[in-house]
């Protein structure tokens, strides 16, 4: 199955022609696994794939959806110091160069991407409540949430570990709907041109709210760490900017 979400007409025409243009060069990706998405709004969470994920979010969910974006990433003036400590530290010292000076070259195209793209913005200071109550709204609309949660700490050959507030969500969207909130893994592999969504975790309102968070996290991670290492022998983008020469394979297996 195959799903390209079509831009709307309703942004503005340098959007779409941006949109175009990225969907053009992009892999075209094949969806599986969609029956495992709920009938109910839910948070699907992936692994990064550094800027592939972002991508297939934005033009192949089977949804009406918003995707979590780091909020730096939506201002131009905090751009360059994100970037290129997120995307391009681990570069060769000799060429760091080229990317302190691309991170600034970068900040005004980013900011207008990202904050007409369908995302929220995620803010780690006193902000956070502002990404929370928007993304609960965004639920209670009807429309899922992408995140992709990773951090600077490898875990497995697949993923880096997880930031794992995020799983709080379920707590407020409980707290304002009564509702269980589910968590639908997903991953993302770019040289397979393939999406793969797994069983879904639903929270549990009983359990204290640290175990919960932890249960989540690891339910999820995985989950996606299986799926991948099921699938045909496939180099995997992984979330650290780290040499091409050095991008993990999903399993051993030949």
């Amino acid at each position: 199955m195959s799903t390209l979400r079509k831009v709307d007409e309703k942004d503005p025409p340098l959007y779409r022609l941006i949109y175009r243009a990225v969907r053009h060069f992009s892999p075209k990706y094949r969806l599986s696994g969609t029956d495992n998405l709920p009938g109910e709004p839910c948070v699907i969470v992936g692994n990064h794939s550094q800027m592939y994920g972002p991508i297939a979010a934005e033009m192949y969910m089977p949804r009406a959806h918003y995707t979590w974006c780091i909020g730096e990433m939506m201002n131009r003036t905090e751009v360059p110091a994100y970037a290129f400590q997120d995307f391009w530290s681990l570069k060769p010292e000799k060429s760091r160069w080229f990317y302190r000076l691309l991170s600034h070259v970068i900040a005004a195209p980013a900011e207008y991407i990202f904050t007409h793209a369908h995302t929220i913005p995620v803010y780690r200071d006193a902000r956070v409540m502002t990404t929370f109550r928007l993304s609960v709204e965004r639920l209670r609309e009807g429309a899922d949430l992408v995140i992709f949660p990773e951090k600077n700490q490898p875990d497995n050959q697949i993923l880096c570990q997880f930031q794992e507030h995020f799983a709080d969500l379920a707590r407020l969207y409980h707290r304002k709907t009564g509702n269980a909130l589910c968590f639908v893994p997903m991953y993302v592999a770019p040289m397979l041109s393939l999406i793969c969504f797994g069983q879904p975790v639903r929270y549990d309102p009983q359990a204290p709210a640290d175990r919960e968070r932890a249960r989540i996290c690891a339910a999820l991670s995985e989950t996606i760490t299986k799926t991948a290492e099921a699938l045909p022998r496939h180099i995997v983008v992984p979330y650290l900017n780290i040499p091409r020469d050095q991008y993990p394979l999903n399993t051993d297996r030949v």
